[in-house]
């Protein structure tokens, strides 16, 4: 696939918390391994009252807090933040976009340009690059989701972003699909023929997909409030989770391939009735608990108001099509829960008959779990007899089959999500960004579930900070005989 370099990226939300930890780090580590184009500029932006050698400054200190120790080079730190410049802006006010415009300079070369910033500031971001030529057949542009707040605004976003960059230009960007370990599904799925001919309703049980954290709302308070764990994870980095497992084989690893598949999973998730949204779904918030050992307060004590908004969801999902008919995806999340971890739990069915009954020998069924955070590892439960000699009956147990990402995969460095996202954003690669339908359709789905929890007047059940969220949440499960996987 030709890539097609830029000669500078504009980086708007320079001095906040994700660019220090997480993009300044990333385009230092691509810089001091010779991946950055040969000259890129990097414009840095934010509404501080800054000047180049002031955030410089800035960024040395992140890199020095935030980089590993094994990545830090004086050589290679001198000749980054030579890249670096900046120029302050208010991106609602459209006056300062002419400065701006004269700090990035010639844009004939190409600019990509990296927006984070809340949704409400899209629009007159948007405006005010067209407004000094920043929007050209030369600029592409990254937006960090999410993407609004339901569909309605969602569409106003990409409208607004559409009437200035076509959709080859934007790259909407999920980090979760950086991941080296999400990336491993599509590898573990299509490059191994042994899974394929049981992928589907006849030999999978069902999929549960968790993403539970254990901290609060930090620094987050603002966007939580507004937002919930529905609109955070849900919308925003489970349901591409739930499409890479779903998704039919691409015929080529490319944009259009995988983008086209992955929407066509969205389409066929089934949307709910207000109905279903009560026997299908969850809502929790934690109140005062433990976690690791500590004493932690509720939400609504570190809100310091009462709060109906949601820090846990669990969904029973359903995808109508041929492949995955009958077959049930769980999605769980939540803040203050028992332990951090992203993980892809999939079942498989039972054998159709068990030759060791009659020997006391149990079965268990299979069950390929994808780890993606903290550890990142594949493990295939399996069952393997005891050794003994059978005497008194035959023992089985279920062992696992590993594949440690960090001990097979030793020699080579782990890049973080963001290296990845920003290099293809540089070079132009749109596969593992998100093409609009897909987020529109996911976001037509979970507006169905709020609709749904406002018309049947749900309230979030209190579950303790330091559990694996309310007891109702086991109830989904247990009711079809399914126990979430908390091992």
């Amino acid at each position: 696939m030709a890539r097609t370099p830029v000669g500078k990226l504009l980086l708007f939300g320079a001095t906040g918390d994700l660019a220090r930890r997480m993009l300044l780090p990333s385009l230092y580590g691509l810089h001091a391994d010779g991946l950055l184009p040969e000259g890129l500029t990097i414009v840095a932006s934010a509404r501080s009252d800054n000047d180049d050698a002031s955030y410089r400054a800035l960024a040395q200190a992140a890199l020095d807090e935030f980089l590993p120790e094994d990545r830090k080079g004086e050589e290679a730190l001198g000749t980054f933040l030579e890249r670096l410049v900046f120029q302050a802006a208010d991106l609602s006010n459209l006056d300062t976009f002419a400065a701006l415009a004269a700090k990035v300079g010639d844009v004939s070369g190409g600019l990509a340009i990296f927006l984070s910033t809340a949704p409400s500031l899209f629009e007159p971001a948007v405006k005010g690059l067209q407004s000094v030529g920043l929007a050209g057949e030369t600029v592409r542009i990254g937006l960090e989701k999410p993407l609004g707040y339901d569909l309605a605004s969602s569409k106003e976003i990409n409208d607004t972003v559409a009437s200035a960059f076509p959709e080859d230009r934007i790259f909407r960007i999920d980090h979760y699909l950086g991941k080296e370990t999400v990336q491993n599904i599509l590898a573990l799925r299509f490059g191994n023929s042994f899974f394929e001919p049981i992928w589907n309703a006849q030999g999978i049980d069902n999929v549960q997909i968790t993403i539970s954290e254990t901290v609060g709302l930090e620094d987050r308070a603002g966007y939580y409030e507004g937002a919930g764990a529905l609109r955070d994870m849900v919308t925003n980095h489970m349901l591409q989770l739930l499409a890479l497992i779903a998704m039919e084989p691409p015929a080529t690893y490319d944009k259009t391939a995988i983008r086209d598949e992955k929407a066509k999973v969205f389409r066929a998730l089934r949307r709910m009735t207000p109905d279903d949204v009560q026997q299908q779904t969850v809502i929790g918030q934690y109140v005062a608990g433990a976690v690791k050992g500590e004493i932690v307060k509720g939400y609504d004590e570190e809100l310091g108001k009462d709060s109906n908004v949601e820090t846990f969801v669990a969904v029973k999902a359903h995808v109508d099509n041929w492949r995955w008919q009958g077959v049930p995806f769980y999605i769980r999340t939540g803040k203050r829960m028992a332990a951090r971890r992203s993980e892809i739990a999939i079942q498989f069915k039972p054998v159709p008959h068990s030759m060791f009954t009659g020997r006391g020998g149990r079965l268990q069924p299979n069950m390929l779990v994808i780890r993606l955070q903290p550890e990142e590892y594949v493990q295939l439960l399996v069952m393997a007899k005891e050794p003994g000699l059978d005497r008194d009956g035959i023992r089985l147990r279920e062992v696992p089959l590993n594949l440690s990402m960090d001990a097979e995969f030793a020699g080579s460095r782990r890049r973080i999500a963001y290296e990845r996202l920003l290099l293809d954003l540089i070079e132009g690669d749109q596969t593992l960004f998100v093409r609009r339908d897909e987020v529109e359709a996911q976001w037509a789905w979970t507006d169905a579930i709020r609709a749904g929890w406002a018309a049947n007047g749900s309230k979030p059940k209190s579950y303790a900070a330091g559990t694996w969220g309310p007891s109702a949440a086991i109830a989904l499960t247990e009711r079809d005989g399914v126990t979430w996987q908390d091992d």
